[in-house]
């Protein structure tokens, strides 16, 4: 990518006086300079109309782009929408191909750029989303939100007409409408909740396909830790966010954003989208954590054809299945070709899937234009009155919220949008699609959700996991009551992170930003509780005496992953050995996989520890090799699939995946082909937000905020990322000045 810099007028700021031409050789040289520029964008001008290009060179001229030492782009407008133009050309500047797939994904077209193999992937999306449904809601949006979304398109297709070396895969030009498809990241999420696999079984007529399961045996947590600290327990007096995405690494950049309007927010903004996801402003602070309600349910159809035409029982008659048949374009190395596959849907949504001789069909939240208002009056909000009228949309259907803001205000909401449901039914399962009893029945307020407000221990959290330790446990516990809420208000259980931030936040006190960030790095490996004490009473019960140096080595252990741990390297090794050989059995048992696993046979445990031994000792050596030496930090290229090299450098990292209990996770997702472990998801952004008169913050970013690996911000982060060194966020314009590496208008 070649980066642009600021020459229309050679500005230099020296003792608050500006000098524009310092003398006439470089006047001469801005002349050729910008002759130059301007040829190349004549030549790239048929790609815009003239009132379009006129449009973005004066959306250009009242947006400035403040880039700090470490790249990370501060973006101001005299409005929301200038602002937000220029969001969109800075994401493009740091990662235009992540800014595209994303939305290549999200309108159903990867298969023409990946091949035939995605068309399901495609057909998923086009199940839910589609062009023409789109442009309605852009047609009905409000002004102000019509306003930002012409501004989101108009700063991609500027980013596009600037750099015509830029050769997008497939959308060389951006719709207004087109950031309903990716208006608040739950629609995506939803959607994928839908089995590719028994997807192509039904529509591709490939039954021996729904009895694969091609889940991951243990997920990499895909959600976050949000932790909310009152003022009570602060040093300062003054509230506290800790904001823990555990997202794959580079998929959310870090930003600021503001305008003369009012807006102002910083955090973690999600490729090509114009709100920031995770962050905070100077008056209050949003986390999302995934894993709220059950939103998303699904309904056994009894389906009868007849004369050619499908139909469904309800309520004792037959009612038609609506058709509609999908195109869907894919590449070959010929060129283009396309699939026709007609899909059903009821009214409760499409048919995803048959079960048992039934069609099964699927219901979620799909209001893309409030979701996107939700997604971006939040970052708006002053105080917990206006953020709490904000939820009252209730379009974000995948995320549970943490909250803090300046007037000393904590908050939990387990989810947002949740349909009211019949309590008799068990909707962890297809119901019967048939009677009227199942229907949803519109949406619950938000005062009847699971939720918190200033709870008197002075703490709330939240790690994906269930809502009922969410301020403590134990007898006097402030948290939400499982009697108190229908069942499906929630779906996850306790995990292993959950219990570990019961026990780091139940007795802190004095906290400041410095030892927040401290307590949220905890080391302990809280999982291991419960799942070693069975391998030992498996080895007291059966010495083997060549496990006696690894049971004495685990015994000893504190539990505790630190780089030069050779106890954390077999434990973490040991489990992922029994995961691997017996997650199949739990998921047939219906049983979560870390509480199947201690109540297995002694031989299976030992014979796990055999294995892990084994493997250290072949790939390393020694089965008493460091934790450092095996988990490792490596940013090699730019590319969205990553690749790793033993040979080539890395970073040691202390922390561990956040399914052994570990607050700071670091896990990897991708096919393991090296012997090394490198991490590519968990913490991504990190930050923690102290309120009051002014904001204090501390941020990390996983490598850095530019995708590029010339770039000096491809990985100028790596290092302390590893280490869980934090820098300061330079929220304020005179803290961002003495940091300032370059300022500029879009397209300079």
């Amino acid at each position: 990518m070649i980066t642009s810099y600021h020459t229309a007028k050679l500005t230099f700021k020296l003792s608050d006086k500006r000098i524009f031409l310092l003398n006439k050789k470089v006047a001469a040289y801005s002349f050729l300079f910008c002759t130059t520029i301007t040829l190349a964008l004549a030549q790239s001008a048929s790609a815009a109309t003239t009132s379009e290009l006129a449009r973005w060179q004066a959306s250009a001229q009242k947006v400035t782009i403040t880039r700090d030492q470490w790249g990370i782009p501060h973006v101001s407008g005299k409005s929301d929408a200038d602002a937000v133009f220029g969001l969109l050309y800075a994401q493009a500047e740091d990662d235009f191909k992540r800014v595209e797939l994303n939305y290549i994904n999200a309108l159903g077209r990867l298969a023409e750029v990946e091949g035939e193999a995605e068309i399901w992937r495609d057909l998923r999306m086009k199940l839910f989303i589609q062009p023409a449904q789109l442009k309605a809601q852009y047609a009905k949006s409000p002004a102000w939100l019509k306003q930002l979304m012409t501004a989101f398109a108009d700063g991609l297709n500027y980013y596009l007409h600037t750099h015509p070396e830029v050769k997008p895969r497939l959308i060389t030009h951006f719709e207004p409408w087109m950031a309903l498809a990716f208006s608040e990241g739950s629609i995506g999420g939803d959607i994928e909740s839908v089995n590719l696999k028994q997807l192509e079984a039904l529509y591709g007529k490939r039954p021996e396909l729904a009895l694969q399961d091609s889940r991951p045996l243990l997920p990499e947590p895909r959600g976050s830790n949000g932790f909310a600290i009152a003022p009570s327990r602060t040093a300062n007096g003054q509230a506290m966010l800790w904001i823990n995405p555990h997202t794959s690494f580079y998929f959310r950049p870090e930003v600021q954003v503001s305008s003369e309007q009012g807006l102002n927010a910083y955090g973690a903004v999600t490729w090509g989208q114009f709100f920031v996801y995770q962050g905070f402003n100077q008056y209050n602070g949003w986390m999302h954590t995934s894993n709220a309600a059950d939103v998303i349910d699904e309904f056994a159809l009894t389906v009868s054809q007849k004369a050619g035409q499908y139909s469904y029982l309800y309520e004792g008659k037959q009612r038609p299945l609506k058709v509609v048949e999908q195109t869907l374009p894919y590449k070959t190395a010929a060129g283009m070709a396309s699939r026709k596959i007609t899909t059903y849907f009821s009214h409760h949504g499409p048919v995803v899937r048959a079960a048992d001789g039934k069609w099964i069909a699927v219901q979620l939240m799909n209001e893309p234009m409030k979701a996107l208002m939700q997604s971006y009056l939040r970052t708006k909000t002053r105080d917990y009155t206006g953020f709490r009228k904000v939820m009252d949309l209730r379009a974000n259907s995948s995320n549970n919220t943490v909250y803090a803001d300046r007037d000393g205000n904590i908050a939990y909401f387990h989810g947002n949008f949740v349909p009211r449901r019949n309590p008799q039914l068990d909707w962890t399962q297809p119901v019967d699609g048939s009677s009227r009893t199942a229907d949803w029945q519109g949406l619950h307020p938000v005062k009847d959700i699971i939720q918190l407000h200033n709870p008197a221990n002075g703490w709330v959290q939240n790690t994906n996991n269930w809502p009922f330790s969410a301020a403590g446990t134990g007898s006097g516990n402030a948290s939400p009551r499982q009697q108190d809420y229908p069942h499906y208000m929630w779906t996850n259980g306790e995990n292993a992170r959950g219990i570990h931030a019961v026990k780091i936040l139940k007795d802190a006190k004095n906290l400041t930003v410095d030892s927040m960030i401290k307590l949220a790095y905890d080391s302990e490996l809280t999982a291991f509780e419960t799942l070693l004490p069975p391998l030992f009473a498996a080895y007291d019960g059966a010495p083997d005496v060549a496990l006696s140096e690894q049971v004495k080595s685990l015994r000893a252990w504190d539990k505790r992953a630190t780089l030069s741990s050779s106890a954390t390297s077999l434990a973490v090794y040991w489990a992922q050995d029994l995961v691997q050989t017996h997650a199949a059995e739990a998921r047939n048992k219906n049983i979560a996989v870390l509480d199947y696993l201690p109540s297995l046979p002694a031989s299976a445990l030992l014979a796990a520890l055999q294995r892990a031994s084994a493997r250290l000792q072949t790939d390393f050596g020694n089965w008493q090799t460091p934790w450092g030496e095996i988990n490792r930090f490596q940013r090699l290229t730019g590319e969205i699939d990553a690749k790793y090299d033993d040979n080539k450098p890395s970073w040691p990292v202390a922390f561990a995946s956040g399914n052994w209990g570990s607050l700071a996770s670091f896990g990897m997702v991708a096919k393991q082909t090296t012997k090394r472990i490198y991490g590519d998801r968990g913490n991504s952004f990190v930050a923690v937000v102290s309120f009051g008169p002014r904001i204090q913050a501390k941020s990390i970013l996983a490598g850095g905020v530019n995708s590029d690996p010339k770039s000096p911000h491809f990985n100028d982060q790596g290092e302390m990322y590893s280490k869980g060194e934090f820098k300061d966020v330079l929220f304020y314009p005179e803290d961002l000045a003495k940091h300032t590496e370059r300022k500029y208008h879009p397209g300079q």
